[in-house]
């Protein structure tokens, strides 16, 4: 599972701002522990969990709906960072297989899973949102483009290829990232096998509802 490293953030900051790195790394860390085992946990257990001040939690967030959304922005960025990478690679198909691989193992989609609708995305998100539909799009042409790919998977279809290897969860850290790479492997073998799929595709803002606050479904 990620952590949140200080290391970067701190690195050649005074004190005082080296110690709110550090505070914001150990917020954040705590924040995806303790929400993605229950959404609705009190803010103080992040604060806890940290070790950190709740004063010194709510300057750095003044609300739980804004560390949600951090929590979740972060792990937008990662899924861009990799698709980004992704792209550098020549060969179409290794190129998405790596990105998927990746992905999995940073558990950016626990995020998708457990916390989608618990707070209220804005603006300030849209511009990483876009992209991570451009460069999906693109890492699924080139790897259409490699022959690969069956040609009835779509960009939507990775969502759905990353969520079920996020469903799968043990109380061994180190046995979830195995299982979950062994099913990422099996769905892989899918996604450039033969026949055809039943039914159609996802279709692209067909899950855009679970980004919806909860109490107005």
């Amino acid at each position: 599972m990620p952590k949140t490293s200080d290391a970067p953030a701190q690195k050649g900051l005074p004190g005082r701002k080296a110690q709110a790195a550090r505070n914001d790394g150990l917020i954040l860390e705590a924040a995806r522990a303790v929400f993605l085992a229950d959404a609705n946990a009190p803010i103080a257990a992040v604060a806890e969990r940290a070790g950190v001040g709740i004063s010194a939690l709510y300057r750095r967030y003044p609300s739980k709906d804004m560390l949600l959304r951090t929590l979740c922005h972060e792990g937008l960025r990662r899924y861009n960072a990799e698709a980004d990478a992704a792209l550098e690679d020549s060969d179409g198909w290794r190129g998405l297989v790596g990105f998927l691989e990746r992905v999995v193992d940073a558990d950016v989609h626990s995020l998708t899973v457990h916390l989608a609708g618990t707070f209220t995305p804005d603006e300030s998100m849209l511009p990483d949102v876009t992209h991570s539909g451009e460069v999906t799009e693109e890492l699924v042409r080139r790897a259409h483009a490699s022959g690969r790919l069956r040609a009835d998977a779509n960009a939507n279809d990775l969502g759905l290829v990353l969520e079920a290897c996020a469903a799968v969860a043990m109380p061994d850290q180190v046995r979830t990232a195995e299982l979950r790479r062994r099913v990422l492997a099996m769905l892989i073998a899918g996604l450039s096998g033969k026949g055809e799929l039943p039914g159609p595709p996802p279709e692209a803002g067909e899950f855009a509802w679970r980004w919806e606050p909860r109490s107005q479904r």
